[in-house]
């Protein structure tokens, strides 16, 4: 494991770098401009050592060949990525990194190809749902952000017995302002019942700067920062 920045946050997180994974480095330098430290892991790694959260980002892992996520999923770093989850560890999948933790098991419901079948790639309104999650801290229910989105397959589906059970346990995260890709209910992002495992489809990486348009994706990181600072003090720095 290749540990490239630091700073002066306590906290260690990890960014899974598959093949095709192209939002890894935009991650890493959004995660260390906050101060944290960074550690970059591949796809191959069985082992999770000395991280205090994780970060699946963005990109195409394997190509998205069979199915986006299908292939990630049965890569070793998956294996090591839910044992960290099962001890209560911080894991936040961004757009495709979503996609892999529904293939993966690790949150509920599916994507699909967007409605119209059209790549979007914009700035997006966005309104938080819940907060008691790995990137609520600091935030309130029906603040609203603008992140950008970049997907073709972001259309969030689930049967309705499952969708009920999100709305019941407060497992939505954020819905979408307008929707723009048919997801049902709207939503942008879920969580697990835990609440430490998030799935985004918005880029929040890509929104640290009113000089990139918005910074209100560092809210969210930063979150993920609190949240990772105080499971190491509940469960140690994990070394699965």
């Amino acid at each position: 494991m290749n540990v490239p920045m630091s700073g002066p946050m306590s906290v260690t997180v990890g960014v899974v770098q598959f093949p095709g994974t192209n939002c890894d480095l935009d991650t890493l330098d959004a995660l260390a401009e906050l101060g944290a430290r960074t550690a970059l892991l591949r796809s191959d790694e069985t082992l999770l050592s000395g991280v205090d959260a994780v970060v699946i980002p963005g990109g195409f892992a394997h190509g998205d060949y069979l199915r986006t996520g299908a292939i990630a999923r049965f890569s070793p770093i998956m294996g090591a990525v839910a044992s960290f989850a099962g001890a209560g560890g911080p894991v936040v999948g961004i757009c495709n990194g979503f996609q892999v933790l529904t293939e993966a098991g690790l949150l509920p419901g599916a994507l699909r190809p967007n409605a119209g079948l059209s790549f979007l790639c914009r700035p997006q309104q966005l309104v938080m749902a819940s907060v008691n999650h790995a990137v609520g801290h600091g935030l309130s229910p029906s603040d609203q952000l603008s992140i950008p989105i970049n997907h073709f397959e972001g259309n969030y589906v689930c049967d309705r017995a499952t969708l009920q059970r999100l709305r019941a346990n407060g497992q939505v995260v954020m819905r979408y302002v307008g929707n723009p890709n048919g997801s049902v209910d709207d939503i942008a992002g879920v969580c697990n019942e835990a609440g430490n495992v998030v799935g985004l489809m918005p880029h929040p990486e890509r929104a640290t700067s009113e000089l990139l348009g918005s910074a209100d994706g560092r809210k969210l990181l930063e979150a993920l920062l609190s949240a990772a600072a105080s499971t190491r003090q509940a469960i140690g720095h994990h070394a699965a």
